[in-house]
């Protein structure tokens, strides 16, 4: 049987439209959770829509003073069962990123993508408390992609999911996505593979207060 692979995703990929539409398909074989990424810290890039992610041993720099460890949290999920024709994709699509190995924790057990109880691994609200640190289940073996460009690119503010659903996901989903630069290159790279079908995006639910 072909590798499968387990990644850590805590930006635009934590929408299920953008990951499929990234992928090509509607990841029929995919299992997904919550789950935290700890000693890193998730930052706004500045003039862009999406986040980057750094160890805290880089991140330091940003701040004035030393982040308390349950500050050294990014929120994110696990997604397991990506073959290599998708990871190929996400490659080219995260260009500004390193693909490396990490060790993130779930907060729950892993669901199909297909399921309805997907949904809850990505709240679009006010996201649920931190559990203990010292109370997280064991961690799983994973990828994810880390920022690879200048720190001086990025803001100390926080990225937050449900701020990018509220302000900025339009641009990543139904009409205004075929515009999207950010897809240009993963769509040229999945028809130089002979897979040219894209997973359609038509429609996003937006948080509200």
């Amino acid at each position: 049987m072909p590798p499968t692979y387990t990644a850590f995703f805590y930006g635009t990929l934590l929408h299920p439209a953008i990951l499929r539409r990234v992928i090509g398909h509607e990841g029929q074989k995919l299992e997904i959770c919550a789950a935290l990424l700890l000693d890193h810290t998730r930052h706004q890039i500045k003039h862009a829509d999406y986040p980057a992610v750094l160890p805290y041993s880089q991140s330091r720099h940003l701040y004035e003073h030393d982040l308390a460890p349950e500050e050294r949290v990014v929120r994110g999920t696990l997604v397991k069962g990506l073959e290599d024709a998708d990871i190929e994709l996400l490659d080219t699509f995260e260009g500004d990123y390193t693909r490396e190995n990490i060790s993130a924790y779930p907060l729950g057990p892993f669901v199909p993508l297909s399921s309805p109880e997907s949904s809850a691994a990505v709240p679009l609200g006010t996201p649920p408390p931190l559990p203990p640190l010292d109370a997280l289940s064991e961690p799983v073996p994973a990828q994810t992609y880390v920022w690879s460009q200048p720190l001086s690119q990025l803001s100390p503010a926080i990225w937050e999911y449900a701020d990018f659903v509220r302000d900025s996901a339009h641009k990543w989903v139904g009409a205004a996505a075929e515009s999207n630069a950010d897809y240009v290159e993963v769509d040229r790279r999945r028809a130089m593979n002979g897979n040219t079908a894209n997973a359609e995006v038509t429609s996003i639910v937006v948080a509200t207060e």
